[in-house]
């Protein structure tokens, strides 16, 4: 089975090292990855390419194209449509795999569903041995994406027909539009899915859904304009619900620091 891996790069020579070489341990083999460029002005595309020889090596497949875009979601879009695998994911520029047995996990586990799903954790530089926060998707129900929860998109592999039958990435939606995906293809047309208890993807803290008050609103006003776009019945009581659980996640782990 070939799984196609998206990454969208912007100024991302910092980081993309780590990203790599996740991607060139993993045990899988029959691997496409493709590194979907803005434009960068750094070193990034120059740490891309210093990775092509290990990739033919290592019988895997490494796609690099560079051009201006419309942003994360429309760089996303276009490494869809790029791909050629069976399966697709999506693994940020700033993230790693978190063991290197992920993609065979989701080869095996992914038979007979549409789709599959994980958990992921938080770090911080520079000790990106040490987790910050846990993300599970366990607890992920359809029916609860009418309260704004989502399993956690980065450990989410699709196969590639779903996206041709039910599109990809809304590119109004400037920093949810993975909820807005989701949302049409679980809660909506009903893939079918699955839950893997395993950490699949470490995540360096300052991404959209990690970067303040300012950031949280907007996602909020995401959800909302999602629900509408896709004649979902919820409401700010509902949302609240989510916001309500994140604080006491948080006085918790506060707890636990100081116990």
């Amino acid at each position: 089975m070939k799984i196609s891996i998206i990454t969208a790069t912007f100024n991302s020579g910092a980081t993309l090292r780590d990203t790599l070489e996740s991607v060139l341990r993993q045990t899988h083999r029959d691997v496409e990855h493709i590194i979907k460029d803005g434009g960068s002005s750094d070193n990034t595309l120059e740490i891309a390419e210093s990775f092509r020889r290990r990739y033919a090596d290592a019988g895997k497949s490494l796609v690099i194209m560079s051009e201006r875009d419309g942003g994360l979601y429309d760089a996303m879009n276009k490494g869809i449509d790029m791909a050629s695998g069976d399966v697709i994911g999506i693994l940020n520029s700033d993230d790693f795999y978190t063991s290197d047995d992920i993609l065979s996990t989701v080869e095996r586990e992914i038979e007979g569903f549409d789709a599959v799903y994980g958990d992921v954790h938080y770090v911080k530089s520079p000790d990106l041995g040490r987790c910050v926060r846990y993300y599970s998707s366990r607890a992920f129900r359809p029916w609860k994406m009418r309260m704004g929860y989502m399993p956690a998109h980065p450990s989410f592999y699709c196969r590639r027909r779903v996206y041709a039958l039910y599109g990809k990435f809304d590119t109004s939606f400037k920093v949810a539009a993975d909820f807005e995906q989701l949302l049409r293809l679980i809660f909506i047309n009903r893939i079918a899915i699955r839950y893997i208890s395993k950490d699949f993807v470490t995540m360096r803290t300052g991404g959209v859904s990690s970067s303040g008050l300012q950031s949280h609103r907007k996602i909020f006003a995401d959800h909302m304009r999602a629900y509408r776009k896709n004649k979902v019945h919820s409401c700010i009581l509902f949302e609240g619900i989510r916001y309500a659980d994140r604080i006491i996640e948080k006085i918790l782990r506060l707890l636990h620091v100081t116990a």
